[in-house]
């Protein structure tokens, strides 16, 4: 079954010269198409975009891979692009762990008991980590007074 990413391309940043379009994946939809477009509609009629922090007036649009949103601000007009993208490739993906295959026993087979007690040979598990020490300050090991300044010589 395909994995369909959900897209939103939208302005970030402040003021005419530093505003910045920029596109991310907001949520991910394992199934067909058709079920990945009204997750994606539903999103996008949900959604809060940066700009304009209070519009005035939203519209939504359909179009071939998705959705338009159109907000009018307090002085212009903005827009969010929602796309739904097939995802083929995730480097970060987990490995799927392979499953042991199931032995058939006869029925007449009982569990074996399981000792508790280590086998010779093999240690013990090691005991779960204590909490984590706090991390030391960037300047722990810098002293208060400096001895360029002659002052860690007893007077």
């Amino acid at each position: 079954m395909p994995r369909w990413g959900l897209l939103v391309e939208q302005n970030l940043g402040f003021g005419g010269q530093r505003r910045v379009w920029s596109g991310g994946v907001i949520d991910h939809v394992d199934g067909t198409r058709e079920e990945a477009l009204e997750v994606l509609r539903q999103r996008a009629e949900e959604y809060r975009p940066v700009h304009p922090t209070s519009p005035k007036r939203r519209r939504l649009y359909r179009e071939r891979d998705g959705f338009v949103l159109v907000l009018d601000g307090a002085w212009q007009s903005f827009h969010c692009r929602f796309t739904v993208i097939e995802q083929l490739y995730d480097s970060a993906e987990p490995k799927p762990v392979p499953q042991p295959e199931d032995v058939p026993r006869p029925p007449h087979a009982r569990e074996p008991e399981h000792d508790p007690r280590p086998e010779p040979g093999h240690p013990l598990p090691p005991p779960p980590p204590s909490a984590p020490e706090e991390p030391r300050a960037w300047d722990a090991d810098v002293p208060e007074v400096p001895s360029w300044l002659n002052r860690d010589r007893p007077s």
